[in-house]
């Protein structure tokens, strides 16, 4: 059994009832109603009662137990350091197109963490595989009903995804999916494609596999992403797998296609997505706005370049100006897979006068990639291409590029030194009102 480990907190809400109480940032919450929560699950489902008795552990180390009548599900107002109080539960399996073995070794920790973590799959929408279960933690999904989770299926015939896996336990997916159609629980799918292992015939069956577990008033398949595999330089060597050509993308989307066909007319809906990347390396059209429904898999970058596009639009008739001054040039660093979809948000922000943007799409050499999504750029990329470059005040940087709530890229590069480096400014943007904002105002948070 793992550790449980007492609830630090990071932020006390202001006007809620733990401010009122006095709770403070460092305080720790051990137990409440005499059990220890061992993640924000617990939490949650501890605190909904509405008398609670609370023992905390003060940044002195002091215990206090603490008695407290409120409304059933109101929230005491504490954020916490970490989701998980016993600890993550880590991956058992050796995907071969595993991100986190594609990193260079020697840089921080958490880069190296594989999380295959139910609870954080239901608190977030993380996906894991369902290899590492204990009977104890499938009893827990169904007594507490930790629904929906978003499940790596990758292949439904045993022995392609115990290949894929690398674990005797990956055959048995299609009793899995049985076991949450039995208890009316959900999962959304992802499939990651690996040319030659899993397309093709594979591909289809998987597919139908999973639509067959898309019925009834509660479809233990809610959805399902199709995902092209990404590889990098510092991937092991002989690990079987081949990059997605232009040619296998094309193959691929109209594959998924030809199937979306089928379920609409079973089901009235599409039911597996191909992720924005299969078009961007095909070279072909995004799909309408109308093709993603509900953006049910909008996560897992299905349809998020067209609603980025979409928002913009509505966003640019709200705030753009005719004209701003003084006038402002800036540089919009982005991967450049989107550099030809972004080119109407380009043409709108320039219409702007006294505004210049410039667009510099770039691919990540850093991990050896020919085409990169905007996400996989890190510093070394901004700095091998940037440098001694005309910048104007300073460039836009899509926070997906960063850690979250930290300024710094995936090679470990903080944003400070690679602005110093470059000796210009570096605006974060997060989402479409704030790159407008930014692109307008003089008056912006800087690095």
């Amino acid at each position: 059994m793992s550790i449980i480990h007492p609830a630090k907190v990071t932020r006390v809400l202001p006007d809620s009832i733990a401010a009122e109480i006095g709770f403070e940032v460092g305080d720790a919450i051990v137990a409440i109603n005499g059990t220890h929560p061992r993640d924000l699950i617990d939490y949650q489902f501890l605190c909904a009662d509405e008398v609670l008795e609370l023992e905390v552990l003060d940044t002195a180390g002091k215990n206090h137990y603490i008695e407290i009548e409120k409304d059933y599900d109101e929230d005491l107002g504490l954020e916490f350091d970490t989701a998980l109080f016993d600890g993550l539960i880590q991956c058992n399996n050796r995907c071969s197109f595993c991100f986190i073995d594609q990193q260079p070794p020697g840089k921080r920790y958490s880069l190296y963490l594989k999380d295959d973590d139910y609870r954080l799959s239901f608190l977030y929408g993380s996906y894991l595989t369902l290899t590492n279960l204990p009977e104890r933690e499938w009893r827990r999904i169904e007594q507490m009903r930790l629904s929906p989770l978003f499940v790596s299926v990758h292949a439904t015939e045993a022995d392609v995804r115990i290949r894929l896996l690398k674990n005797p336990r990956a055959g048995q997916i299609l009793q899995q999916l049985q076991w949450f159609q039995e208890r009316r629980l959900q999962i959304h799918a992802q499939v990651v494609v690996c040319p030659g292992i899993n397309d093709g015939k594979h591909l289809e069956q998987t597919l139908q596999d999973l639509a067959s577990f898309h019925s009834g008033e509660v479809p233990a398949v809610a959805s399902v992403a199709v995902v092209p595999v990404g590889l990098t330089r510092f991937r092991p060597e002989e690990d079987e797998l081949v990059p997605v050509t232009r040619e296998k993308a094309q193959e691929v989307i109209a594959q998924v296609r030809s199937l979306q066909q089928q379920f609409r007319q079973k089901f009235g809906s599409g039911f597996a997505w191909l992720a924005d990347e299969w078009f961007l390396i095909a070279g072909e059209e995004l799909p309408s706005e109308s093709e993603y429904e509900e953006y049910p898999q909008i996560d897992n970058g299905v349809g998020s370049i067209r609603l980025f596009l979409k928002q913009f639009a509505t966003t640019a008739a709200e705030l753009l100006p005719p004209q701003i001054f003084p006038p402002r040039k800036l540089t919009w660093v982005v991967g450049n897979a989107v550099e030809k979809a972004f080119q109407p948000i380009l043409k709108s922000l320039n219409t702007v006068e006294g505004l210049e943007i410039n667009m510099r799409a770039l691919c990540s050499d850093y991990w050896g990639q020919n085409i990169s999504v905007t996400g996989l750029l890190t510093g070394y990329d901004l700095l091998l291409n940037l440098k001694a470059q005309d910048l104007g005040e300073g460039i836009l940087l899509p926070n997906v590029m960063l850690k979250h709530g930290e300024s710094v890229f995936l090679d470990d590069m903080s944003i400070e030194e690679v602005a110093q480096q470059l000796n210009t400014k570096i605006f974060p943007v997060a989402g479409v009102e704030e790159l407008i904002t930014t692109c307008i105002a003089e008056n912006v948070s800087v690095f």
